[in-house]
């Protein structure tokens, strides 16, 4: 049997440190996925971190003093959001200074799953590339414009740091479950048992009915099942929450696609084996000849500027699409004429919260039922200034436009906020969403072993 422990769904999230130490009694191994694609393409383009360095500092010390107190491996992936270069060593610097705090001295296994755009470009040409569902076109030039490029690891990255000796491991982007599958199939434990476990594990306690903040999460695995039980007393797990978290982020809820194969849930039993935890039976897993990794990059649209406004006046919420229509028309003609911007120069959109805001045009009821609504310009231009400067023209036009019910100078829009354009940033995009087909599952990652 395999004890698995996740400290938490993302590092930097937090924990309850008894939770932890509890749960680490006994385990062979502590995981913490510490990334994601869903914040979107900003960490990956930019190299910024979701989570702040304290709040990973905090996280990551309780973690490796666990795994260190009760021998067992320690296995981070994803690190610092997007897994990218940056990312990666700002993890792995957080982890050296709390090592010169605690006193700490161990192996430590770096793996770093950022590719060049010569390599991807490589693959391009020689046809072993293929894009996922919903994947931009690509170029030579759109890989080369790309600011960082990521090649999503499979469990073999940990396999061979532990291989090596390491006893920390902190990886560049990976997928969540191969975090967890590695040690539990590098002990013969089947794939389809590893994988599934794994997939409830990555999200710490987010499969027990009602978890109220982030906690740990405890997998037992055998060869014919594995058990999710959480160490936290406060929640519980039952067959449905156990089952619906299988489904949580996947295109096909049955399927789940791996580097090495696909982890096929349809058959899956789970079973009450407490008030508290769930037995998981019936999984399995199809390996495949092709191993591949998926490759995601951002690249640098523009910069935005962001304008929000209340509209309270029930006389132009009975007519506001027609409003917004006529008023980005007048925006767009004053931005002409006194930036000589034309709309080839930036990209903007008006969510109208309290009508479509969410769902845009797939709102099914689009229209408004409140006293109120909430109105968000988004601007996108090629340059900082020129998004300011549109903002200006856009909120001081959209305030005094006016409508047929009045004469005189009108004030349609409440802000929040001074001043009414605020600057955001640069803004990303993803520029590849493909996978790479390799002839090795070691081709797209460096690994390097440092003695703490």
């Amino acid at each position: 049997m395999i004890k698995a422990v996740a400290a938490t769904g993302q590092l930097g999230t937090g924990f309850k440190a008894h939770t932890l130490a509890a749960a680490a009694v006994g385990a062979d191994f502590i995981g913490c996925d510490a990334g994601s694609s869903d914040p979107g393409p900003y960490y990956l383009g930019s190299g910024a971190t979701q989570a702040s360095d304290a709040a990973v500092s905090r996280d990551l010390e309780l973690i490796i003093a666990e795994g260190l107190k009760n021998d067992i491996p320690v296995l981070i992936g994803s690190a610092g959001t997007a897994g990218a270069r940056p990312h990666l060593e700002r993890t792995v610097e957080i982890v050296r200074q709390l090592a010169v705090k605690n006193g700490w001295h161990f192996p430590l296994g770096i793996v770093d799953s950022e590719i060049s755009a010569e390599r991807v470009i490589e693959a391009l040409n020689s046809g072993k590339l293929s894009p996922l569902n919903g994947a931009p076109e690509i170029s030579e030039q759109s890989i080369r414009s790309a600011s960082h490029i990521v090649a999503m690891q499979g469990p073999e990255c940990f396999i061979d740091a532990l291989e090596q000796g390491a006893k920390v491991v902190i990886a560049g982007r990976s997928s969540d479950t191969s975090i967890f599958a590695a040690i539990p199939m590098m002990n013969g434990i089947p794939e389809g048992m590893a994988f599934h476990a794994a997939k409830i594990l990555e999200c710490g306690a987010a499969s027990v009915v009602e978890r109220k903040y982030p906690d740990s999460m405890v997998a037992y695995l055998e060869n014919d099942g594995f058990t999710i039980e959480p160490p936290n007393p406060e929640m519980v797990c039952t067959p449905q929450s156990v089952a619906s978290h299988t489904f949580y982020e996947t295109a096909d809820p049955f399927r789940l696609v791996e580097p090495n194969g696909t982890l096929v849930t349809t058959d899956a039993v789970y079973t009450a084996t407490s008030d508290r935890a769930v037995k998981v039976t019936g999984s399995r897993f199809e390996l495949t000849d092709d191993y591949t990794v998926k490759l995601e990059a951002a690249s640098l649209l523009g910069y935005r500027t962001i304008v929000i406004a209340g509209v309270r006046d029930p006389l132009l919420l009975d007519q506001i699409d027609d409003f917004i229509t006529k008023t980005r028309s007048v925006i767009e003609g004053k931005i002409a004429d006194s930036l000589g911007l034309s709309t080839d120069d930036y990209q903007w959109r008006w969510n109208i919260y309290g009508k479509n805001g969410t769902l845009g045009p797939f709102e099914p009821i689009n229209k408004v039922e409140g006293h109120e609504i909430g109105l968000l310009i988004d601007i996108v231009a090629k340059t900082q200034e020129q998004a300011q400067a549109i903002g200006a023209v856009a909120w001081h036009t959209a305030l005094h436009q006016p409508i047929p019910e009045y004469s005189g100078l009108v004030s349609n829009l409440a802000f929040p906020i001074s001043p009414p354009a605020t600057n955001a940033g640069p803004v990303y995009e993803f520029s590849i969403n493909h996978v790479m087909h390799l002839e090795h599952p070691s081709d797209t990652y460096t690994l390097t072993l440092e003695q703490i």
